[in-house]
C-alpha cells in the first residue's frame, strides 16, 4: 500500500490485516519502487514525491504486478489514462472499505487466472471481445454500453467460460462477500445483460446459477 496519509493509512492497514491480507505500507513513490516484490500495489495519485502516474508507468515497465490506483479524480479522461499506463483497476475517493476488499479480491482473481502471473486482460467468446484493462466490451466490433456491475458481471462469468457459477458466487464477487439484501438485482443485471450482449450467450442452470457459453459450445 502507497498512502502517505496517516489518517488514511492507518484505519486501511488495520482492516486489510483484519481481512487476512500481509501488508507493507509505503508513503512514498521512491519507496514504493524499492520495496520487494508483492502480488499487489494499491497505489495513491496523491503522493509527496512522484507523480501517481509515474509510479504507476514505472511499475507496469517492471512487470505484470496487479496494480489498483486509488484516486480523487474522477474525471473520465483520468480513468481512461491511469488503465492506458498500465493500472488493473480503480477505486475513486471517498469509497467504502467493503467495495475496496472486493476490488483487491477480484483483480487478484484475474492475475492468478493466467496462470503464467499475468493478468488475463482480453477475453474473447465468438464476435464477443471483453478487455478488462479498458473495461469495454464489443460485440462484432461495435462498442456495448454496459454499467460498472454490468461489466464486472460479465468479466466474472468470461473468467472461466462454460462453468457455472453460483448466485451466491457472483453476489459475493460482484457484489459483496458481506452482501445481505435480495439477490433479484442478479436478475435484473443478467436480463440487461442478455439484451446488450445476445439473449443466448448467458445460460441459466436452473436452481444453481449461471454460466457464459464457452467458444465452441453450439
Amino acid at each position: 500500500m502507497v498512502e502517505d496519509d496517516p489518517t488514511i493509512a492507518g484505519p486501511m492497514l488495520e482492516g486489510l490485516r483484519r481481512e487476512g491480507f500481509d501488508v507493507t505500507h509505503t508513503q512514498t513513490g521512491a519507496e514504493a519502487l524499492a520495496a520487494p516484490a508483492v502480488d499487489l500495489v494499491l497505489l495513491d495519485l496523491g503522493l509527496p514525491d512522484l507523480e501517481g502516474r509515474v509510479v504507476c508507468q514505472e511499475l507496469r515497465a517492471r512487470g505484470s504486478v496487479p496494480i489498483i490506483v486509488v484516486t480523487a479524480r474522477g474525471a473520465e479522461l483520468d480513468r481512461v489514462t491511469l488503465l492506458e499506463l498500465g493500472a488493473d483497476d480503480y477505486v475513486i475517493k471517498p469509497f467504502g472499505f467493503r467495495e475496496l476488499v472486493a476490488r483487491i479480491r477480484a483483480v487478484l482473481r484475474r492475475s492468478s487466472a493466467g496462470g503464467d502471473g499475468s493478468p488475463v486482460s482480453r477475453v474473447a467468446i465468438g464476435d464477443l471481445t471483453i478487455d478488462r484493462r479498458t473495461r469495454t466490451v464489443t460485440s462484432g466490433g461495435d462498442v456495448v454500453a454496459l454499467s460498472p456491475k454490468e461489466f464486472d458481471l460479465l468479466a466474472c462469468l468470461a473468467e472461466d467460460p462454460g462453468a457455472v457459477q453460483s448466485r451466491d458466487q457472483l453476489m459475493r464477487e460482484v457484489w459483496d462477500e458481506h452482501w445481505w439484501g435480495s439477490t433479484k438485482t442478479l436478475d435484473v443485471h443478467i436480463a440487461s445483460l442478455r439484451k446488450k450482449v445476445g439473449s443466448d450467450l448467458i445460460e441459466t442452470v436452473r436452481s444453481v446459477g449461471y454460466r457464459l457459453k464457452a467458444p465452441d459450445t453450439e
